[in-house]
């Protein structure tokens, strides 16, 4: 059984992130290759960002600390710690408004799917 402080890992992967000159880290938690799961917490320094990206199909994305921007297409979603989206299946980005850390949450098709 893997258990992790999620909290703690956050406040960690933000100080990873403030330390990059890309102003972020990453880091995945759960799943992966011949898993139908994979969860990533990506952290995210003041400005930093996720440059608009494709969707990686069905996603969702839960903030666990500060404040962070998703903008895709015409829609635009703004939240705080407790913040919970499914991700559109659109291309978009992730800009943190504060130092973040975030959930992100992707079903992944595995060999035969």
């Amino acid at each position: 059984m893997d258990a992790f402080d999620l909290t703690a890992l956050a406040h960690d992967m933000i100080d990873e992130a403030r330390a990059s000159t890309a102003r972020r880290s990453g880091r995945t938690i759960h799943g992966g290759r011949d898993h139908h799961l994979r969860q990533t917490m990506v952290a995210l320094a003041e400005g930093g960002e996720l440059a608009e990206h494709e969707s990686p199909g069905e996603a969702t994305l839960q903030v666990l600390v500060g404040r962070v921007v998703l903008t895709g297409g015409e829609v635009t979603w703004e939240s705080g710690p407790g913040g919970y989206l499914v991700i559109p299946p659109v291309r978009h980005r992730l800009d943190a408004l504060e130092d973040a850390a975030v959930l992100l949450t992707v079903a992944v098709r595995t060999r035969g799917d």
